[in-house]
């Protein structure tokens, strides 16, 4: 007998979870190096935007992790059996700046979770709201957006025609398994389908290592950071298919707008996989 997803999450209460931090500055070097370039910021310094993923890292127990490396529990895992879990996007809004250096307090909740049916069947919709505060004011709020599933059976590498591109700049980039496995050690990210080829293949069915998705985010803002020094008003981003190791992609961006930039990753051989509005 099948249970529904919706009876499965009736007595699902997460509570708030306040966590504290330091935006480290060694965090920001090791990104950047994993960028190819020399440390954006250092101490005291403007946190370029997004880059707070680097930091409240949480590093459970071996034990706490299921078969798929991801932790088994958590306080914002939905108690549903077999579950595989999707980055689907967010949206971030700056009414401050982080700084670099500087403890941070973060309070998170649940925002929505939402039961839907899709073609391979039941799917849980979860956004997380998030607040980051420095010296006691409000610098960040971010709403991730996660999607839920049960069993197993990935996504085969899709070949859609990319959208055709007016964009000002592109920078290529091409994925590999190292990349990967640097960027999973950066955010504590244990999900087996990053770094071991056979689990992604042979349990998940996915053709190759699956890129993580704010790795795309992020590429997606370096484009911008490396185009304008003005500060961000808010960022909104989602991810379309997955990515998959060699898998060479554009990242695109352009003005649409004298306070808008549109950004993308667009596989090189066609497939939009990421979007991102950016706001001034």
């Amino acid at each position: 007998m099948t249970v529904s997803f919706s009876s499965t999450l009736d007595n699902w209460r997460p509570q708030a979870q306040t966590d504290y931090d330091v935006v480290s500055p060694d965090a920001v070097k090791a990104f950047s190096a994993l960028l190819n370039v020399a440390p954006v910021a250092g101490p005291g310094d403007t946190l370029p935007p997004l880059w707070h993923w680097l930091s409240f890292l949480a590093w459970p127990c071996q034990d706490e992790l299921g078969t798929d490396g991801h932790p088994a529990a958590g306080p914002f895992l939905p108690p549903i059996p077999d579950r595989r879990r999707m980055f689907a996007g967010g949206r971030v809004q700056y009414p401050g700046i982080l700084r670099v250096g500087d403890k941070v307090r973060r309070l998170s909740s649940l925002k929505d979770c939402v039961v839907k049916r899709g073609r391979s069947g039941e799917l849980v919709f979860v956004t997380v709201r998030s607040e980051f505060r420095q010296g006691g004011e409000l610098r960040v709020v971010e709403e991730l957006d996660y999607v839920y599933r049960s069993g197993k059976g990935g996504v085969a590498r899709q070949r859609p025609e990319s959208p055709a591109s007016s964009g000002t700049w592109e920078m290529p980039h091409s994925f590999d398994a190292l990349e990967l496995f640097m960027f999973s050690a950066l955010t504590a990210n244990t999900h087996r389908i990053h770094y071991d080829a056979d689990y992604a293949t042979a349990i998940e069915g996915y053709p190759d290592l699956v890129v993580q998705g704010p790795l795309q985010v992020l590429l997606m803002a370096e484009l911008v950071r490396r185009h304008t020094t003005r500060p961000l008003a808010s960022v909104d981003f989602r991810l379309h298919q997955p990515t998959f190791t060699g898998d060479t992609v554009v990242v695109r961006g352009r003005h649409t707008g004298p306070d808008v930039i549109q950004a993308s990753v667009d596989r090189a051989s066609g497939g939009r996989q990421a979007s991102m509005k950016v706001t001034f």
